[in-house]
């Protein structure tokens, strides 16, 4: 029996627990049945209660009181620790049925999908162990990042990376859109969903090629001197054309307020993890199972 998940990641304040709720209501609102794993340790408020909580085998708040760690320290125990206790995650997930779509809502240090092999050990257990889940990663960036080209720039790097790292198909996606309405213009916005190392070559944002030689204060460690200039252009403009080379991130843009955005991101995860090849027709009468999906729809 197949099983379908959705691994939603990104920095801190990217919105995935907004991006989360959004899927879990879309998903009701749709009749379709959803599983609810949050796996972020530091996690609180919940509007939807997740079927399988970290925090019930451990908290972050708990390791860092008991073991004198900090934030993220702290976070990596916790997933060694969810490593060395996976029946916690895996018994639950061996009864969802092929009908659900399991959302897990991971935690937003970056570190966790870029040079720390804890998330793809635990990635190769839930895609090619007993449970061989179908899974893509949904990773979100803020789409406030494209008013800052640079910063666009590393947090595209940092969606490639976790490509590479995880080893499993992936939708890029870039949130709250709604925050850039009105502030670029929408013919400038689709240049970003397929970035490219042109971008940087009309951004006058950080001063222009060759002003390091107008060095303010003459001081060539000074801030406004490190962040601008020929040599932080061409530092930008070197990780710009290797995520142009590489030619793999690519973005949606999403509101999570927006009903018919959500669902189109949704299309998109559901062809990534081919989720209706595997779907039997039901006559219009057939009756589905479930306490499962009575509950997941009650939630």
């Amino acid at each position: 029996m197949s099983k379908f998940g959705v691994l939603v990641m990104g920095p801190a304040g990217a919105g995935k627990s907004t991006f989360c709720t959004a899927v879990i209501q879309h998903l009701q609102n749709n009749k379709r049945p959803c599983f609810y794993v949050n796996l972020d340790p530091a996690a609180e408020d919940f509007a939807f209660e997740p079927d399988i909580d970290i925090k019930d085998l451990i908290s972050l708040e708990d390791v860092m009181e008991e073991m004198s760690l900090g934030p993220n320290g702290g976070l990596i125990y916790c997933f060694e620790f969810l490593l060395e206790n996976l029946d916690f995650l895996t018994d639950p997930l061996e009864e969802v049925t092929e009908d659900y779509l399991i959302v897990f809502d991971m935690p937003g240090q970056i570190e966790l999908y870029t040079h720390v092999p804890i998330l793809p050990d635990l990635v190769r257990t839930l895609m090619r162990g007993s449970l061989s889940i179908n899974m893509c990663a949904a990773y979100l960036l803020e789409s406030t990042f494209v008013m800052d080209r640079p910063k666009f720039f590393a947090g595209t790097l940092s969606a490639m990376s976790a490509m590479l790292m995880l080893e499993m198909p992936h939708v890029n996606i870039l949130s709250k859109m709604d925050l850039v309405k009105g502030q670029v213009a929408k013919r400038e916005l689709k240049r970003f969903l397929n970035p490219a190392a042109d971008l940087l070559d009309d951004d006058n944002s950080r001063g222009r090629p060759g002003d390091e030689d107008e060095m303010k204060n003459g001081d060539p460690a000074a801030t406004e001197n490190v962040m601008g200039g020929a040599s932080f252009h061409k530092l930008n403009k070197a990780v710009a054309q290797l995520i142009d080379d590489f030619s793999m991130v690519s973005f949606l843009k999403l509101d999570a307020q927006d009903e018919d955005s959500v669902g189109a991101v949704i299309s998109y995860i559901d062809d990534a993890i081919q989720f209706h090849e595997a779907q039997e027709v039901k006559e219009p009468k057939d009756e589905m199972d479930s306490g499962m999906y009575e509950a997941a729809m009650d939630r």
